[in-house]
């Protein structure tokens, strides 16, 4: 689907969403960064995907609400939008991030896209914001949750196994290395008494989000995961 870009007013504010601070070196024109058109950007695209999910996510509380708000304004899927929509050939930019192929570079994609969204917000208002991500961006939530990305590796264990009726996982430490300022944990994952797998990572927590991941990737390797008898 080819996506129309808003028109703008005041096509200087277009301009500047695209011009990364290197480009100012190498150029006579008076041309402002769109560093602050970023950071305007950013906070406009946390409230309206804030507000969208609290609106249409009555189910999910905080903690569900803020991880799926992670995963649509990370660098990750902003630059995968900009690139849907073509911004990196309206990036301007110095010979060397041209020669190191800036316009495929995935961290200024999306500062160009939060450029952008902060650049339609200054020329147009709140509300053509609202109706250009309601096209590009705020359909994502559907998918993210339809998929459960915004849960945890742990959460997402004890589903699969409560719904053969299994007993919930159990993380038990099976050891401990590294230097005290600098410790590091091996953690099994265990099913029914079964050890599963077994991640490692620098605090407990980590240890067992890698252990319940491996776990996640084991049951999906075997496809099936038999049910208990009634």
């Amino acid at each position: 689907m080819i996506i129309k870009l808003p028109e703008f007013r005041n096509k200087k504010l277009f301009e500047q969403a695209f011009t990364h601070r290197s480009y100012l070196n190498e150029t006579k024109e008076k041309l402002s960064s769109n560093e602050r058109m970023e950071f305007l950007g950013d906070s406009i695209l946390s409230f309206v995907v804030s507000q969208y999910l609290y609106t249409n996510f009555p189910q999910f509380e905080e903690g569900a609400l803020t991880n799926i708000r992670s995963l649509m304004v990370n660098t990750k899927s902003l630059a995968i939008i900009a690139k849907e929509l073509d911004f990196g050939s309206y990036l301007k930019l110095s010979k060397g991030e041209e020669e190191s192929k800036g316009r495929q570079n995935q961290s200024l994609l999306a500062d160009c896209f939060e450029g952008f969204v902060g650049a339609l917000f200054v020329d147009q208002g709140i509300d053509e914001v609202v109706k250009f991500l309601e096209v590009v961006l705020l359909p994502k939530a559907i998918e993210i949750v339809q998929n459960k990305s915004f849960k945890d590796p742990k959460s997402l264990l004890q589903e699969l196994v409560q719904s053969r009726r299994l007993n919930s996982p159990m993380y038990k430490v099976l050891n401990e290395f590294g230097p005290a300022h600098s410790k590091k944990f091996k953690i099994g994952a265990y099913v029914d008494g079964k050890l599963i797998s077994e991640g490692e990572g620098k605090s407990k927590r980590d240890a067992e989000e890698n252990a319940a991941q491996k776990a996640l990737d084991f049951y999906k390797g075997i496809k099936t995961l038999e049910k208990k008898p009634n």
